[in-house]
């Protein structure tokens, strides 16, 4: 026979969130929309679910395999509990708005993954996010990685350091190796575990020619602070355009950095290629000490709004909220104390308790026979009857 307790465990990555932690999520919750505001991203809400091709248009295989499928018992059709809801994002920006100038969107909700992944490992984060469509370049790049920083602030996210990289550096050296996609995969993943030998054995059975072999090797150790860039510069001197321009790219960006934020520590990584089969440019990330993993990444993803109809410069960041309120230190809006009414049915209690709350107040009622006293039910405050009045009195009792 079963044990009784089973019926209440939860699935491993789903969790219940429980007070005090459920008012610090949903004061932070508040706290960033009201922050997306004021730098004017205007809020959408993406359906939680929807038919799988719609879903899944423009995503890599990675989404499809962390995306939990069902059958619609109304049409048959095969359906998807949304994983990410960056690509939802950039449907509703190419398909729906169809806007010419720029258009800023921000996100909050939950999104369900098939396997623990990402910022905390849990498999229902809280995804919050903006994205800026309609603008290339470094300023756009700078507006984003901005956001992401003041977000994180905003979240009470203290010592943050923040991690750059591009993937046109990579992409365009595979495409003069002439690499098949079946190579490239995996230089892809040798390249992410830094495995210089795996990495040379490679490339000279795949028979890159010895310069190009040189400078994708050379991938491996250009990480480090801006110094990076300028060695990037000679160590790729004989590369394509294409590659010198990713460089003056993350040039630029390094300089608007450093005047926005010049307290973030920068750190360059150009064999960082997270989000390799999504994004198309500059990739970030945001690091705490005591995290070995990010906890917060975006990109720049242009072309994503093709698949919908209309090509359109992309570039976003997102993070789990759960997650920043576990490491941040911002506590709730609300005063943890409330002020306790006895049980009448006096009018002039009443009328106060309604101005009370008015102004914000937490008032507790007590309830006819409950067990229980103010104390026991979180009250550092009392209403109390004086004269015809009720007046709010300190105390339990």
């Amino acid at each position: 026979m079963s044990d009784p307790r089973d019926q209440w465990l939860l699935p491993a990555g789903i969790e219940e969130i429980l007070p005090p932690q459920a008012a610090r999520i949903e004061s932070t919750r508040r706290a960033l929309i009201d922050l997306f505001h004021t730098w004017g991203y205007e809020l959408v809400m993406p359906p939680l679910i929807e038919y799988l091709e719609s879903l899944l248009t423009g995503t890599g295989p990675d989404l499809d395999l962390q995306t939990f499928k069902l059958i619609d018992q109304l049409t048959g059709r095969l359906m998807g509990v949304r994983a990410d809801m960056t690509p939802q994002v950039a449907r509703i920006d190419a398909h729906h708005l169809q806007r010419d100038e720029p258009v800023r969107l921000c996100y909050l909700g939950t999104v369900l993954h098939t396997r623990p992944d990402g910022f905390s490992g849990a498999r229902s984060p809280i995804q919050v996010g903006a994205e800026l469509y309609g603008h290339s370049g470094a300023h756009s790049d700078c507006e984003i990685i901005a956001l992401m920083l003041e977000t994180l602030e905003t979240a009470g996210v203290r010592d943050v350091h923040l991690d750059i990289g591009h993937l046109g550096i990579f992409r365009s050296l595979v495409q003069a190796a002439s690499l098949g996609d079946a190579q490239e995969s995996v230089l892809f993943d040798a390249l992410q575990r830094k495995a210089r030998t795996e990495i040379e054995g490679l490339l000279a059975e795949a028979g890159v020619a010895a310069e190009l072999r040189d400078m994708l090797l050379a991938l491996v150790s250009l990480n480090g602070g801006d110094e990076v860039l300028r060695d990037a510069g000679m160590v790729l001197e004989p590369a394509n355009d294409q590659v010198h321009r990713a460089l003056d790219h993350l040039k630029a960006l390094a300089e608007e950095m450093m005047i926005r934020a010049p307290h973030i520590p920068l750190h360059f990584d150009l064999a960082e290629l997270r989000g390799y089969r999504y994004e198309r440019g500059v990739v970030f990330a945001a690091f705490v000490p005591g995290h070995g993993q990010e906890i917060a990444r975006g990109g720049r993803y242009d072309g994503i709004g093709e698949a919908f109809g209309r090509v359109r410069p992309a570039i976003g960041f997102s993070t789990d909220l759960k997650t920043l309120v576990g490491i941040g230190d911002r506590g709730p809006a609300w005063t943890s104390g409330a002020i306790f009414a006895p049980a009448s049915g006096d009018e002039a209690l009443r009328r106060q308790i309604r101005a009370l709350r008015e102004r914000g107040e937490r008032v507790v009622v007590e309830l006819p026979g409950q067990d229980g006293d103010a104390q026991s039910m979180g009250c550092d405050r009392l209403l109390v009857q004086h004269g015809s009045e009720w007046v709010v009195r300190a105390g339990h009792a």
